[in-house]
């Protein structure tokens, strides 16, 4: 597998909303499985903020983030904008509760695909790419992550928490060999957040994911070879539906459903002379 996949899902089920310039495309549909998954045993307050993050996925999808309104995601929603300001006092705080979400899943999706998985330097590679891979399939979501990563670190601190086991087991693995955690942990977040932006900006080429992976492998103590070819390594599939597939792909055949026995009436009873 690649460093991008070429299919694309709409991210929740919504009413339909016109898209107006500049709008913003689906997310990649393993991502948008992941946050349609994982909604049962919310209490009441979870599941309404929920439905209304749900929403301005749909939202920002038809009109971008600027172009979104609370009263609009109250509408998709189905619900107030009193509700909606029950949760969040601003659109801001929705855009940025939405980008935490966003990268909540991500990473958790990342790490179902690391099942199995036990060498520090290919978990971190993987990580690496995903994030980079998010930026060639949906561009302007990674910038809207990019964005709010800057105005909001406890994003970042979710990510970092992430990335830093991975390099503690690199360290414990003596793959990794850094002068101080901290060091390292400004070394993977800047160079990450950078590549994803030269990505989305289309000043990336093909691969980029594997060569910033590979430079990234370098720089925490693996030599050229080792990093180049844990950097190249197929990236495990994420969780998705099973029906998910690329576009290329020809649809499954199905046999129809059997129809149902036909239902037999009982024999009359004789009549009675």
């Amino acid at each position: 597998m690649n460093d991008s996949n070429n299919f694309m899902t709409p991210s929740i089920s919504a009413p339909v909303l016109a898209p107006v310039s500049p709008s913003m495309p689906p997310l990649p549909a393993p991502l948008a499985h992941a946050l349609a998954a994982g909604g049962s045993g919310l209490g009441k307050r979870e599941r309404t903020r929920r439905q209304l993050l749900e929403a301005a996925i749909r939202v920002i999808s038809a009109r971008g983030a600027a172009g979104a309104t609370i009263g609009e995601i109250a509408a998709v929603a189905g619900m107030t904008t009193g509700t909606v300001y029950n949760h969040f006092r601003t659109k801001e705080e929705v855009v940025q509760a939405l980008a935490l979400w966003l990268g909540e899943t991500l990473c958790r999706a990342i790490t179902a695909s690391q099942a199995g998985i036990r060498e520090g330097a290919e978990r971190m590679a993987i990580g690496i790419r995903r994030y980079i891979w998010l930026a060639e399939q949906s561009p302007p979501w990674a910038v809207l992550m990019m964005e709010v990563a800057i105005a909001a670190p406890a994003l970042v601190a979710e990510i970092s928490a992430y990335a830093l086991a991975d390099l503690r087991m690199g360290i414990k693995q003596k793959s990794f060999r850094v002068p101080s955690e901290a060091a390292a942990m400004n070394l993977i977040n800047g160079t990450v957040l950078q590549a994803m932006q030269s990505v989305a900006l289309g000043a990336a080429g093909a691969g980029h994911g594997s060569a910033v992976a590979a430079v990234m492998l370098r720089g925490l103590g693996l030599d050229f070879d080792a990093a180049t070819e844990v950097a190249r390594r197929p990236l495990p599939d994420l969780p998705g539906p099973a029906v998910a597939r690329p576009a290329t792909a020809a649809p499954a055949k199905l046999a129809p459903p059997k129809a149902p026995p036909a239902k037999v009436a009982p024999p009359k009873a004789p009549r009675r002379g």
